[in-house]
């Protein structure tokens, strides 16, 4: 038996969705524990692309159960038309599924409120989707929040309805000077809504420790990555949630006695969406050529990911924050056509080096990255499962990274399917002594 948590170690968008779908082999239940539908995970099998954006990646694999957790925000519609996508591809979609009762629902005021506040912030905006994650998460620590559970009792659902739009049409009319929401137009979609998801709508803390308890592999996954979790991100570049390791606890209701190892997912070089610091960033012909050749557009919204060198900085901050077990090593493939590599060891700022992730945002913008160069390979390494098999300054970057990062390697993707993979270890299979 194993619980296994699986993190993105940089800035999100690292290839979680194809290394969840790996593991789930050996698991018998796939968890999300935060986030909403601004994350999205493309997963590739046998030439078959699907994008997932709120079920986890578990649900392409026959018998397994899939749980979205306590710690998401849940967009009705989104979820529907995410059901009716896979069904359409043939993916089932019956008694494997679960809704936390626990679990915040994304109201049309949420969508409103996120848009027209990225709007008049201007050049300081965020960032975001405009998909009502933040203001969700507001209300839910606000406590005036809607959870899956009041979907099932219409009289309660339409009383928090009322009040909460008593106060966002305010805001709406006042503060933003936008539309106003209607009651009628809301409760009837989400009743609707409760028609179609009640059956999916459970005690999902229940479940999840049932299967601890009988000794069932557990794979835990998040989205986003840890500088984009909004305690120990690039704050407030961030996302509203806790996308780091602890998460998986709060996020599902498992306590962290019964979380085994903890394995990082981490991109070759370095990525970011929207707003905010990005040291290693590329804005020239190198940049681009990783962009193009990693296809570096989000699966969500199609906007062009920030591309850089890989930073080690960030990395080892997220071994250190996520007590990693182990790190995954994605798309490898893209630096096949770099004569050189460059590897972020620490930050120069003001004359003082840092070797470790600075909390202080204007050090980070502001930061020069000092560098260490590499001989690039120049060779094919797309689709190689041996790693034997790697040229052999393919292999002097991989220990390289080893070193700087402080972690074993335990995969390396090698390309977009699931098969173009090198398995060095399985956690699954080959657990370590105990976390570090």
């Amino acid at each position: 038996m194993a619980n296994i948590i699986v993190v993105g170690a940089q800035w999100g968008d690292e290839g979680k969705g194809k290394i969840v779908d790996i593991l789930t082999e050996d698991a018998d239940m796939v968890v999300r524990y935060q986030g909403g539908h601004n994350a999205g995970h493309t997963v590739v099998i046998e030439d078959k692309e699907y994008i997932l954006h709120l079920i986890p990646s578990g649900v392409l694999h026959h018998g397994k159960i899939c749980i979205i957790g306590n710690g998401m925000v849940v967009d009705p519609e989104a979820l529907i038309e995410e059901i009716d996508g896979l069904r359409a591809k043939g993916v089932k979609i019956d008694n494997n599924l679960f809704i936390s009762k626990s679990a915040h629902l994304i109201m049309p005021y949420h969508r409103a409120i996120d848009k027209e506040s990225e709007r008049v912030k201007g050049a300081k905006r965020i960032g975001t989707t405009g998909r009502g994650i933040g203001p969700a998460y507001v209300d839910k620590m606000a406590r005036i929040g809607i959870r899956a559970a009041d979907l099932l009792q219409p009289e309660l659902f339409s009383e928090k309805l009322k009040a909460n739009l008593e106060e966002t049409n305010y805001l709406l009319k006042v503060l933003y000077k936008a539309e106003t929401l209607r009651f009628e137009d809301i409760y009837g979609k989400y009743m609707n809504y409760a028609a179609i998801l009640k059956d999916y709508i459970a005690d999902t803390s229940l479940l999840i420790n049932k299967a601890a308890s009988e000794g069932r592999n557990m794979l835990f996954e998040g989205a986003q990555g840890t500088l984009l979790d909004v305690d120990h991100g690039t704050y407030p570049y961030v996302t509203s949630s806790n996308s780091t390791a602890g998460g998986a606890c709060t996020g599902t209701g498992i306590g962290p006695t019964r979380i085994n190892e903890v394995i990082g997912i981490v991109k070759a070089y370095t990525t970011r969406v929207g707003s905010g610091p990005f040291p290693t960033e590329l804005t020239d012909k190198d940049g681009e050529l990783m962009r193009e050749r990693g296809k570096e557009y989000g699966a969500t919204t199609g906007r062009p990911r920030r591309c850089g060198w890989f930073d080690a900085v960030v990395v080892r901050y997220a071994v250190r924050i996520n007590g990693l077990t182990g790190n995954i090593i994605t798309k490898l493939d893209v630096l096949d056509a770099f004569k050189e590599i460059k590897i972020c060891t620490g930050y120069k700022y003001k004359g003082k080096v840092y070797d470790e992730m600075p909390a202080e945002l204007n050090i980070l913008e502001e930061c020069e990255p000092v560098y260490e160069n590499m001989e690039g390979w120049n060779e094919d390494t797309s689709g190689i499962t041996d790693y034997n098999m790697l040229p052999e300054k393919a292999k002097k970057y991989l220990e390289k990274l080893t070193e700087l990062t402080g972690i074993n390697i335990d995969m390396i993707s090698t390309g977009q399917k699931r098969s173009e993979t090198i398995i060095k270890r399985n956690p699954f299979k080959k657990p370590v002594q105990c976390l570090t």
